[in-house]
């Protein structure tokens, strides 16, 4: 019949050796490590983890990302495990996709579902595996960072099995993909081409390009998510109806990039992928082939970031439409995420660091995590899908910048308000940035993840954190 629920959770608080995994007792309840591990668990399905059981029932790209860098702490085989899983669904032309489908789950418990997709079909050109159905757009790249954070939670066994060996030329692949086929503003940056690859699915930010798109028929499709989630918490039909447009011509082109109606250069993506050249650098240099020239295309890439998306007039980097080759004048948090570079200027950091602190943002005061969006925008909604919450996964990239860039103080009170948080909210999906009130699911996977990551990962950093981006570390 299988093991004990409760000697599971014992199992995977327990290095693989047999050391207990020791965390901060000062920073939380000490119940709050084994409720995490808890949800990791039931989220577990074998290979992978799901984000929730109901709402999100099959693997998510960047979800699995943040997941695996929080089961290290756990289980360093399965966050080897987790990236895995994933990176065996990898087309051929390099691409990861955002979705991972369990064949087990039933079509309509998600929406867009296999069949929408069609993916072994319709991305054949593409390179889309036979035999398994993924989804056809990406989502961000934070793979190669997490991949060398796992490696360092136990290198003897990543070693062992030929973790990194066997990853890397995926992620290369990955990367190459990103920055060959999709500079499509031809500045040096990746562009997004649905928002639902830059992760921060329905923020205001979006509004202006995807107003040039025609909504697919409201009667051509049935959301899934309105089953579990409160409509008020979620994106419009209208905007759901241009979500599927976009991917629905996206995938009758056979999945080919180009310029279509949405192309959007937005600073979080091309940020996490500067970050995971770094990591890759790590990576390279762990397997003996050098990793200057990712550590030169991570410079490359923060250079093309202030080039093409600061704006000095917001106090920080904004979205830039491709279309209209011009920059969204709309502050949303993806715009403050650069701050987890080490080669950014230190004035730029500095004017970052203000506008997170500043009435846009709140953070440190009348906020108790960074909102999704702008406090002022016109937009601004506490309460409904990346218009205005605040996210775990944004907040955890936010508080390793602060750190990063010197802001100890700022870091510390960031992370101490990320654990009361998870732990009062029953690790929501997102919440309202000034109550904490808990949005969207609960039991949700990466907040549980990073929050894990909070508790082992001490403040000083040591060589499981910052170090992993900046080069002084090589594991």
């Amino acid at each position: 019949m299988g093991e004990p629920r409760v000697d599971r959770i014992a199992q995977l608080t327990t290095r693989p050796a047999g050391r207990p995994i020791a965390y901060d007792p000062a920073a939380a309840p000490p119940s709050l490590h084994v409720r995490a591990a808890q949800v990791l668990e039931g989220n577990w399905t074998g290979r992978s983890t799901v984000p929730s059981r109901g709402l999100y029932p099959h693997q998510w790209s960047w979800d699995s990302a943040f997941i695996a860098i929080g089961l290290r702490h756990l289980s360093p085989l399965r966050a080897q495990t987790e990236l895995e899983t994933l990176l065996a669904a990898q087309w051929a032309d390099g691409r990861v996709p955002h979705i991972v489908f369990n064949p087990s789950v039933p079509l309509d418990a998600y929406f867009p579902s296999p069949d929408f997709w069609r993916s072994s079909t319709a991305g054949r050109a593409a390179g889309a595996p036979r035999t398994v159905q993924t989804s056809g757009i990406v989502q961000p790249p934070v793979h190669a960072l997490a991949a060398w954070l796992v490696h360092l939670a136990d290198p003897g066994l990543s070693r062992a099995r030929g973790f990194l060996t066997r990853a890397y030329p995926r992620l290369a692949a990955w990367h190459d993909y990103l920055l060959h086929r999709r500079d499509l503003g031809g500045g040096g940056l990746v562009s997004v081409v649905h928002p639902w690859e830059q992760g921060m699915d329905n923020s205001p930010c979006w509004d202006r390009p995807l107003s040039r798109v025609t909504p697919a028929p409201a009667g051509s499709f049935r959301r899934a998510d309105l089953d579990h989630g409160a409509p008020e918490d979620r994106p419009t039909d209208l905007d759901y109806g241009r979500y599927v447009r976009l991917a629905a011509d996206y995938r009758d082109r056979g999945y080919a990039d180009g310029p279509g109606d949405f192309a959007v250069e937005d600073p979080a993506f091309n940020a996490l992928l500067a970050a995971s050249e770094y990591a890759l650098a790590h990576i390279a240099d762990e397997l003996g082939v050098t990793g200057s020239a990712r550590r030169t295309r991570a410079e490359r890439l923060t250079s093309a970031l202030v080039e093409r998306l600061w704006e000095p007039a917001a106090g920080m980097f904004l979205c830039r439409d491709v279309h209209e080759g011009e920059l969204i004048p709309e502050r949303g948090v993806s715009g403050l995420v650069p701050l987890l570079l080490p080669a950014l200027p230190r004035d730029l950091a500095a004017t970052l660091v203000r506008t997170a602190c500043g009435p846009h943002f709140g953070l440190g005061g009348t906020t108790r995590l960074v909102p999704s969006y702008d406090l002022l925008g016109e937009a601004f909604d506490p309460h409904r899908y990346w218009r205005g919450p605040a996210w775990f996964n944004t907040n955890w990239l936010l508080e390793r910048g602060l750190r990063l860039h010197g802001e100890r103080g700022r870091a510390d009170a960031l992370r101490r308000g990320m654990l009361h948080t998870a732990g009062a909210s029953g690790f929501a999906e997102y919440v309202d940035p000034y109550t904490a009130q808990a949005c969207g699911v609960t039991g949700f996977g990466w907040t549980a993840a990073l929050t894990l990551d909070l508790l082992h990962d001490r403040p000083a950093r040591g060589r499981n954190g910052l170090t992993a981006i900046k080069g002084e570390d090589r594991g």
